[in-house]
């Protein structure tokens, strides 16, 4: 009967409907079709957002991205990169047994590791699917063979340093074994390398090495591959177009496309950047834009066997002092860096020496004459008579990179201020390094350490560095600060080792064994829909790729028990 009762009630309620539908004019007839389009949407609208408040958004695949970076690739090898274009490739189509995390380092193609208590054994299990994207698995002997051509002097490859003296083994096809002559806290780091295939480079002699085709379109493990290479008609690099790589260790990227576009300057892709030819760059001062601490110190490096005043622990204070650094900070790089004192990058478990609260040139020239030097008004240089020394004029040596070329003149301006005449020459990258800082033809070097995320000072400090290959260009010996440092190197107690890097970066600072300036953030502009790009501290510009498998542009939404139960 109940079911009798609602058919009739629903067909007599659909007639009156009608009824009243038909004595409606063309007019209204329209306006209640309208209404009831937006009334049927709204609910349909409503019914999603309701879904939604209980769904989870999730990214999904598909998509691209396209970059502009500075230079021309030649070397995309984890054994020869020299270049920030050349590394930035190296490290999208290669993969070490450890990567760069967002928090740290973290396995890749490794599936674990073990450290020996002594700290001289490191053993490696290789994952069990790791690939090549060639489609080859990846295995010990691939890690036994790169490490052997790191360490072949032939090659020249600039990862020598860091391999020198570690024997390896390869115990089973996905078992690897590293044996240090002694402890050496910061290896982990080293394992990063991007691994060759062995199958491919070791049928390639040393002297074609940096000309194989593989140099340009390498077949590596990491997160992409390479679909095609451009060039312009003098056979300049001019774009990669890369493609995600399914069977990558940490999970096919979200990306399906990565595109890095070269430019000859940074103005070049400042250019670019504006006019939407590319969606990101860093280097470029967006609002938006994002920032990371950078593991590098810039700072004036002063020759005292060029200039024999600079051996003068007032002289070495009073040029210090001179610098402005909170201007060059707040107002040459607008904000986007911190002032610095001693050898160390941004690190909240360091402290350094405060800069001077009271004029700085005033505490300079009192620096000078307390220590009996006079100026000389008529030649503009500052005189030691007794010490038979002159200050000025001065040479300061830097790139001519647009940043540092500004940089280096505002230093100019603190050291003339201070009654110094000083001239900057400027050079570019390449022959800054071969013809000025490995000679060591320099009176004073406007130029920023990179440091490392370790915080490893011995390179750049310890006194047995101070010769080419060395990094000691502020030609620095102190034998306190060398045993400081050798301790750190090997000491796996964290805190202790801080405690070591503390004192020896405070004599360093105290003794102006270099006129420290500041250290630059990391600023990476990317377009606002791109998520999941979270940057780690960054010791070179490829860095910010550490996770670039999680990067996307497109979600999804599910129900959160498909989130946890795919985890």
């Amino acid at each position: 009967m109940t079911s009798r009762f609602s058919g009739t009630f629903t067909s007599g309620a659909l007639g009156r409907i009608g009824v009243f539908y038909g004595t409606l004019s063309p007019s209204d007839k329209a306006i209640l079709f309208v209404l009831t389009g937006l009334f049927v949407v709204a609910t349909l609208v409503g019914l999603v957002a309701f879904e939604r408040s209980f769904m989870v958004a999730i990214p999904s695949r598909g998509g691209g991205l396209t970059e502009g970076v500075v230079g021309s690739p030649r070397f995309v090898n984890p054994l020869l990169a020299v270049t920030d274009a050349d590394r930035d490739l190296a490290t999208l189509t290669y993969a070490g047994l450890m990567g760069v995390g967002p928090d740290g380092l973290r396995p890749v193609l490794a599936q674990s590791y073990k450290v020996s208590e002594d700290g001289t054994i490191y053993i490696f299990t290789l994952r069990p699917d790791a690939t090549f994207s060639d489609g080859t698995p990846v295995t010990a002997e691939d890690v036994v063979f790169t490490v052997s051509k790191a360490v072949d002097p032939r090659l020249k490859s600039p990862e020598l340093a860091n391999w020198s003296n570690v024997r390896v083994e390869a115990l089973d096809p996905h078992t690897v074994r590293f044996t240090l002559p002694k402890a050496y806290e910061p290896f982990l780091a080293n394992t990063t390398l991007g691994i060759l295939p062995a199958h491919i480079w070791g049928k390639i002699s040393d002297e074609q090495f940096p000309f194989s085709r593989y140099m340009t379109e390498p077949i590596g493990a990491g997160p992409f591959s390479v679909r095609t290479v451009t060039k312009d008609k003098d056979g300049n690099t001019t774009r990669y177009d890369l493609v995600s790589f399914p069977k990558y260790a940490l999970g096919q990227p979200y990306l399906s496309t990565l595109r890095l576009q070269f430019y000859a300057t940074s103005n070049d892709v400042l250019y670019a950047y504006e006019h939407k030819i590319i969606e990101s760059g860093y280097g470029i001062p967006v609002e938006n834009a994002l920032r990371s601490p950078y593991s590098r110190v810039f700072a004036v490096f002063l020759n005292a066997t060029v200039n024999k005043a600079f051996g003068e622990l007032p002289v070495r204070k009073a040029l210090s002092l001179s610098i402005d650094r909170e201007h060059l900070v707040n107002d040459v790089l607008g904000g986007r860096a911190t002032t610095r004192t001693g050898p160390l990058p941004t690190d909240e478990t360091m402290t350094e020496p405060a800069l001077p609260s009271t004029d700085r040139l005033r505490l300079a020239r009192e620096t000078l004459t307390s220590a009996g030097w006079v100026y000389d008004e008529e030649n503009k240089q500052w005189k030691n008579a007794k010490k038979k020394l002159v200050l000025g004029p001065l040479t300061l040596s830097t790139s001519n990179v647009p940043e540092l070329k500004t940089l280096a003149g505002e230093i100019q301006k603190n050291w003339e201020a201070l009654g110094i005449q000083t001239s900057v020459s400027y050079n570019d990258p390449l022959t800054l390094n071969s013809t000025v800082i490995r000679p060591r033809s320099y009176e004073a070097l406007f130029f920023g350490m990179v440091v490392g995320r370790d915080n490893d000072l011995y390179p750049f400090w310890d006194s047995s560095e101070r010769a080419d290959p060395g990094l000691n260009i502020a030609l620095y010996s102190n034998r306190v600060v060398d045993q400081l440092l050798e301790k750190a190197r090997t000491e796996l107690n964290k805190d202790i080792r801080t405690n070591e890097l503390q004192q020896a970066s405070t004599i360093i600072a105290n003794e102006y064994g270099a006129l420290f300036t500041h250290t630059p953030d990391f600023i990476y502009a990317v377009p606002n829909d791109l998520k999941g790009v979270i940057l780690p501290e960054i010791t070179t510009p490829a860095d910010r790729f550490a996770t670039v498998s999680s990067w996307h542009r497109n979600t999804t939404y599910v129900w959160p028990y498909f989130v946890k139960h795919s985890e």
